[in-house]
């Protein structure tokens, strides 16, 4: 498996836990305010990057590229400040709006550069490796 997918996967675990830790906290209170959080933590963060890695250990040549893995890190750093981002907003403070926003441009610049990847063209190298013998 590439090491851009094990990447992913690694990180979607961890906003997996931050996801469950955000309903434990609602159940607990009974306070439900925050639900748009646990929503993109989950959502976002564990489902979407377990496909992006899913897609990224089908097409190792893509994954090996420098493009991908400025995916990743764009990406990631965009659920990074927009989960907690989002939970400080629904407890409230209003003040951290146009960083919710700004993080959610970050995020969507990482599902575009995806989008590039999976539309654009197998890198050179993985052309001659996979063709069948005849």
């Amino acid at each position: 498996m590439p090491q851009l997918s094990r990447l992913f996967f690694k990180t979607a675990i961890v906003f997996l836990i931050v996801g469950i830790a955000m309903g434990l906290q609602m159940a607990i209170s009974g306070n439900h305010n925050v639900i748009a959080a646990h929503a993109h933590a989950n959502l976002l963060g564990w489902v979407t990057m377990a496909l992006f890695g899913t897609y990224y250990a089908f097409n190792p040549a893509k994954a090996e590229t420098r493009f991908a893995h400025l995916q990743y890190f764009i990406y990631t750093a965009g659920i990074a400040v927009l989960a907690p981002s989002l939970y400080i907003l629904y407890l409230g403070y209003e003040a951290i709006e146009p960083l919710a926003a700004i993080s959610s441009l970050v995020v969507f610049a990482g599902v575009l550069m995806f989008a590039a990847v999976v539309y654009g063209k197998e890198p050179k190298s993985s052309a001659l490796s996979n063709r069948t013998p005849a």
